[in-house]
């Protein structure tokens, strides 16, 4: 049996709290956009001479800069913060099992930059070519200043190299117990952060997306396999073992037919990533004759694809249906967000079929809404690019408690 971690009781001390208030006040801006330092006293709790002292060592840093004035109040009005956008830079990558994306962006997660290509099962040569090959490119062609990089954000899903997904060839284990960060070391020398794709999808949501418009949520992220992730209260939920919202793992309890062993439970059960993911999407296209390709990046369907997704998006509604009224009843969000590379009019059909469906499938005494996320196919590449400037900038979890251990 695992021992678990016990609660942190500690406290803090004067320099901690500084740098926490620092990094609390830093973020109020970036969500809010533009605020005066009233607002931050307001949002933060914080008084209005910490603010004071807080907003001029950003200033001088760099971080944040004066943005004209509010008008429409009485005597003199006040003066707007905004983040330097060209404060700080930070690159981002997403692995997955048919693509590679990496992105480059600023202080406020805008793209400056993009290098996407489609690939079956890339191996980490391949990772590390592409990478090596596009970043000074990337660099360049944004007029960024290497100097300004903070880091390095990596999202990939978890057990890369083990989960067993069509087509999957056997030098894809290379994948497994790699250290990501080998991959990334050269040409920048950069600090690497590693994260769930689902995860890093969230926490992208959370910063820049419906995650300012909803403090709790469950995020779906549709890619070649299916990841999911809860934030609760505005914070990222990990769970026990950090494994929380593997929703494509749940199984459906339907017997796995011809060629469904991909994600096949035990008892020939299936997982809901077999048919709910993009290969599962590609499967279900090319028992028709069609192929992703088909669907992916194409302004229109022909009428016979679009015949072909509807069925899919039916099938796809009623096998989430249980593992959301599940959620429903054990974490209660307060809305169910679907992203990923599926195209935004596909989410949005199988976001409708659920909605439709769950409300005369569930007794849960909540329901949430299922909606299409905010950010485009490349929320797992910008959250994992967020991840630099979460470790050294933002506020984070259990920023409070001392580092050091109780003793044995």
């Amino acid at each position: 049996m695992t021992e678990q971690t016990p609660p942190r009781l500690s406290g803090t001390n004067l320099e901690r709290a500084a740098d926490h208030n620092q990094r609390v006040t830093l973020h109020a801006i970036r969500l809010g956009k533009s605020l005066t330092r009233v607002d931050l006293a307001r949002i933060t709790g914080l008084t209005g001479p910490a603010i004071a002292n807080i907003t001029r060592r950003l200033l001088q840093e760099g971080m944040i800069e004066e943005a004209g004035q509010r008008r429409g109040g009485r005597g003199q009005p006040p003066t707007k913060l905004v983040v330097r956008r060209d404060a700080c830079y930070s690159i981002g990558v997403n692995i997955d099992r048919d693509h590679i994306t990496i992105v480059l962006v600023d202080f406020s997660a805008e793209i400056l930059a993009r290098k996407s290509i489609e690939i079956d099962f890339a191996l980490p040569d391949d990772v590390r070519d592409l990478f090596r090959g596009s970043v000074r490119a990337l660099l360049k062609s944004a007029k960024v200043d290497p100097v300004k990089l903070v880091g390095i954000g990596v999202a990939r899903p978890d057990d890369l190299g083990r989960v067993a997904l069509p087509g999957r060839p056997a030098a894809y284990a290379a994948w497994d117990g790699i250290d990501m960060a080998t991959l990334f070391e050269k040409p920048l020398s950069l600090p690497v952060f590693v994260e769930n794709d689902a995860a890093a999808a969230a926490m992208g949501e959370m910063q820049l997306g419906l995650g300012q418009s909803y403090s709790s949520f469950f995020y779906i992220l549709v890619s070649s396999g299916l990841g999911g992730g809860f934030v609760a209260d505005g914070a990222y939920v990990r769970g026990a073992h950090g494994r929380s919202g593997e929703l494509g793992f749940m199984t459906t309890g339907v017997g796995a037919g011809a060629g469904a062993g991909a994600g096949a439970g035990a008892g020939g059960r299936e997982t809901v990533q077999t048919l709910v993911s993009l290969s599962g999407l590609a499967a279900h296209l090319s028992a028709s004759g069609f192929a992703i390709g088909d669907v992916l990046h194409q302004p229109d369907w022909s009428p016979a694809v679009e015949r072909c997704l509807d069925d899919w998006v039916e099938r796809a509604a009623r096998r989430l249906c249980t593992p959301l009224d599940a959620i429903n009843c054990l974490v209660n969000p307060a809305v169910i967000l679907i992203g990923g590379r599926l195209p935004s009019r596909l989410v949005e059909k199988v976001a409708d079929r659920v909605n439709a469906l769950i409300r005369d499938a569930t007794d849960a005494p909540q329901i949430a809404p299922v909606r299409r996320a905010a950010l485009s196919e490349d929320a797992p590449a910008v959250g994992a690019a967020i991840l630099p400037f979460s470790h050294f900038l933002l506020p984070k979890a259990g920023a409070l408690w001392k580092d050091s251990a109780p003793a044995d």
